[in-house]
């Protein structure tokens, strides 16, 4: 068995490219098509196909240690390659399932003739289908980490939206803050406020908290903070929007927000700081 194990594996290796060829001809022409209107180069997915044939070719005659790790960076470069041209999962996995039915189809005339035990091929399949299953599991990790690290880029796009520094005139900014705050968001406003602040030179920023639905002791911790940060920069903070029954939670914890610009909204702040309406005289 061990002879017949080292001839089809030979015959693998020497014939990796016209396998290469005749597994294109065996995918189904949707995916062969997406594939080209993907752009991708046919000569570099030959090329591609041709390499792990040549190793699960050497897998039948070679110790599997040898081999393992030649196909698990093959799949690592595969996967990097079909996410290049946006293949996408499902099919990048389903054509990996192809690669069984050429090396059957190569050998099913010598099976048929009986030239070799048909429980050569089953030890092919023990020795081929595992490789394979390897092959399946790195694509799907590495499509998977790819997914994740699109998801935290979004994500974190997200998060600088929710946190918009609106300029209002030369010096002065508004940050409307909605949602819960935790430590997370709380260091995001301080990062974005920061940058913001120094950007556009500022001398106030008024925070509004009126679409904040909560302040306990930890988020009210967590404004203090952000005011600490600005102040270190030499950016006064004024704070408005603390609705009635807010403000009737921070006396009842006994929150102490002395020595801390409030107003209760948005253009009582504005009036402090110099405006006023101009009426048209018209």
């Amino acid at each position: 068995m061990k002879h017949e194990l080292e001839y089809i594996g030979k015959k693998i290796v020497d014939k990796n490219e016209e396998l290469a060829q005749k597994l294109e001809t065996n995918v189904d022409e949707d995916y062969t098509k997406s594939l080209n209107d993907a752009g991708m180069p046919f000569s570099d997915r030959t090329e591609f196909r041709a390499e792990l044939l040549y190793y699960l070719g050497e897998a039948l005659y070679i110790d599997a240690e040898e081999i393992t790790p030649k196909v698990e960076d093959w799949a690592k470069r595969v996967s990097d390659f079909t996410i290049q041209y946006g293949v996408r999962l499902s099919d990048a996995l389903r054509a990996v399932s192809f690669y069984r039915r050429v090396i059957w189809e190569a050998f099913t005339r010598e099976l048929e003739q009986r030239q070799f035990a048909a429980i050569t091929m089953l030890d092919v399949s023990k020795r081929i289908d595992p490789l394979l299953d390897k092959v399946c599991a790195i694509i799907g990790n590495m499509y998977e980490q790819r997914n994740d690290h699109l998801m935290k880029i979004a994500y974190s796009a997200l998060e600088e939206l929710s946190v918009p520094v609106v300029p209002i005139s030369e010096g002065i900014a508004a940050v409307p803050i909605v949602g819960e705050i935790d430590t997370h968001r709380a260091q995001l406003i301080t990062e974005i406020v920061l940058k913001e602040g120094t950007n556009l030179e500022l001398e106030y920023v008024i925070l509004d908290i009126s679409g904040v639905p909560m302040i306990d002791t930890m988020v009210s911790d967590q404004i203090f903070q952000i005011l600490k940060a600005l102040s270190l920069i030499g950016v006064e903070a004024i704070i408005t929007g603390i609705r009635p029954e807010v403000a009737q939670t921070i006396g009842n914890l006994g929150l102490d927000y002395k020595g801390v610009t409030t107003r209760a909204n948005l253009q009582q702040a504005l009036t402090q700081l110099g405006f006023k309406r101009i009426e048209n005289s018209n």
